[in-house]
């Protein structure tokens, strides 16, 4: 497949491309711009490692890079196969949270453009490893969390509060500011909440995508004469069904009463490569998602005075 930088899509648009790919006879799908390249591994290329969960395969060399093997058809259990397994290691190569890890899956199909608005809310007794639900030629495609399945399967590599600087003297000044919440994970926006709250922001709205958090801002423009006495920052992820993190961006930044909200985008997707997608929508920060130490103190020189 080769690097794909080169065909990621202009930044704001609202649309994506998804790889997708067959584990045990579903159909699942992830974000192009967090896969490097798919690989098909020898079996004497893995080496496995000892005292490890039954879904870390091991590990490999990828052009002198030591990379750990997730596999996907362990991790997921999804019971007996609906179809021949294909005797053949498919692996896909991602990148995000400032990290490396290769999935192993039984099939890779193929590369589709879509819009995030193309992605439904899955149902939550799917459970908390979908993030969306996508229908295609009348199929239904999970789109994975695949942070999840990475702090799941390695938990030295999840968020932790501990880590998080906090000067408390602030914290008076931080309660009488209003601020926004984009994320669709379950897990990223209860982290972030219990970091916002220790920290002093309490006075939080909080929204499971960029949609409901951009029609709250509408609904905010037809109630009060401005907007910025109601609310002083918002914080995004970028991977969200129905308006993306860069295409909320976009938009504030386009909408006179709305431009001048500070914003910050939270994600793992924020890598050096990628950082200039934040910048041409006009995030006034980015920071990744294992850099969640700084988080309270980038966005206290965002949003206090």
């Amino acid at each position: 497949m080769g690097n794909q930088t080169d065909i990621l899509l202009e930044s704001g648009t609202g649309n994506l491309e998804i790889l997708k790919f067959k584990v045990k006879g579903l159909l699942y799908a992830i974000n192009v711009i967090k896969v490097k390249e798919i690989l098909q591994i020898a079996e004497e290329e893995i080496n496995p490692l000892p005292s490890q969960p039954e879904s870390v395969r091991g590990v490999t060399n990828v052009r002198g890079d030591v990379i750990t093997i997730i596999d996907l058809r362990k991790y997921l259990d999804s019971g007996e196969e609906n179809e021949a397994k294909e005797d053949k290691n498919y692996m896909i190569l991602t990148e995000f949270n400032q990290t490396r890890i290769l999935f192993a899956v039984d099939g890779v199909i193929g590369i589709n453009k879509i819009s995030w608005k193309d992605i439904q809310e899955p149902n939550r007794l799917m459970g908390d490893l979908v993030n969306g639900v996508i229908k295609s030629d009348d199929k239904l495609i999970n789109f994975l969390d695949f942070e999840k399945i990475l702090s799941d399967v390695q938990p030295e590599l999840a968020l932790g509060l501990d880590e998080v600087k906090i000067d408390h003297s602030k914290k008076e000044e931080r309660e009488k500011k209003k601020l926004i919440l984009a994320d669709d994970s379950p897990t990223i926006r209860e982290i972030l909440k219990e970091t916002l709250y220790k920290a002093g922001y309490t006075n939080l709205k909080v929204f499971n995508d960029g949609q409901r958090a951009l029609n709250y801002l509408k609904t905010l423009k037809e109630e009060t004469e401005d907007v910025m006495d109601e609310v002083q920052g918002l914080i995004t992820d970028i991977e969200m069904p129905q308006l993306d993190g860069h295409a909320l961006i976009r938009k504030i930044r386009n909408d006179k009463q709305l431009k001048d909200l500070p914003t910050l985008i939270f994600s793992s997707l924020i890598t050096d490569n990628l950082r200039h997608k934040g910048e041409e929508v006009g995030a006034d920060e980015q920071i990744s998602k294992p850099e969640m130490e700084n988080l309270i103190d980038v966005l206290d020189e965002l949003v206090l005075e």
